[in-house]
């Protein structure tokens, strides 16, 4: 069987079995990096140094290691799937392992409270300084800040059980993982901004809860809040800061804050403190 033909079996398979967002990723990474490399070949025919030829390829790319994991955890759950269903005898994948990891320095661009009160200053749309207030003081990630609607405020407190997807159809998905359910209390100066919000809604349309909070009967594109974001960082002079860094802001904070990682880990929706721990402490 041809390596192509055997991959569009497993996407049958594979798509069943993974959140939207992250088969739709997964997919496109795949016939970007692995499957013309082999797409010609008999998957029978591919060799444990056919594999170490391929990662060498991959490494010159200079990807970091976390995209070559992940590159590595879906082609091998591939032979995998080959393997289980009698089309290869075993997982050359498996067999030659991960990627060597290389040294990586994880750095991230943060603003501190007065670097984020003057990036604000230079927003020039309401919704949009609402969006990027509520991912600065609360931790959101950019795709549960999107999601938000209406329907998930219940008095002082805001419940994140959505994700909207970046591509693609762009629907409401399930969070990232189980942990990224959760509820916690926000502030009265952002329930007043909701307020506002809610009642710019309801004048010019025909408002329900399920409007979007930033956004309202749709929700805010991933493209344009970039580039108004870009706009008001170039206004500031400000570095240069990424809508996920918003989240490590609010992180950060907490941390220099003496705040107990514990409850730092809980509200930004991780699986375990150690993942806090190694993303944010240094």
């Amino acid at each position: 069987m041809k390596f192509e033909s055997a991959y569009e079996e497993f996407i049958v398979y594979a798509e069943k079995r993974h959140k939207k967002q992250g088969f739709i990723t997964l997919n496109h990474d795949f016939k970007k990096y692995i499957l013309p490399y082999f797409k010609d070949k008999n998957i029978t025919d591919i060799t444990k140094n056919d594999i170490l030829n391929w990662q060498n390829y991959i490494l010159d790319f200079g990807f970091k290691n976390s995209f070559n994991f992940k590159l590595y955890s879906f082609f091998n759950s591939f032979f995998s799937y080959c393997v289980l269903f009698d089309i290869v005898s075993f997982n050359p994948v498996s067999l030659v392992g991960n990627f060597s990891k290389k040294i990586e320095l994880n750095e991230h661009t943060t603003y501190n409270f007065y670097q984020f009160l003057k990036f604000v200053f230079y927003l020039d749309n309401f919704v949009y300084k609402c969006f990027f207030t509520f991912m600065f003081f609360y931790g959101t990630r950019p795709g549960e800040t999107m999601a938000l609607r209406f329907s998930d405020l219940s008095g002082h407190y805001v419940h994140i059980n959505h994700n909207l997807q970046r591509k693609g159809k762009r629907e409401l998905d399930t969070p990232k993982n189980l942990y990224s359910v959760r509820k916690f209390k926000i502030g009265i100066i952002m329930r007043f901004l909701i307020f506002i919000l809610k009642r710019k809604y309801i004048k010019s349309s025909s408002f329900s809860n399920d409007y979007f909070i930033f956004g309202g009967l749709k929700p805010l594109a991933p493209t344009s809040i970039d580039r108004i974001k870009n706009n008001a960082i170039k206004k500031s002079n400000l570095p240069y800061i990424t809508q996920h860094e918003f989240r490590h802001s609010f992180c950060t904070r907490m941390i220099r804050k003496n705040v107990p990682i514990k409850d730092v880990s809980c509200r930004m929706g991780h699986h375990n403190v150690s993942t806090t721990l190694d993303i944010y402490l240094h």
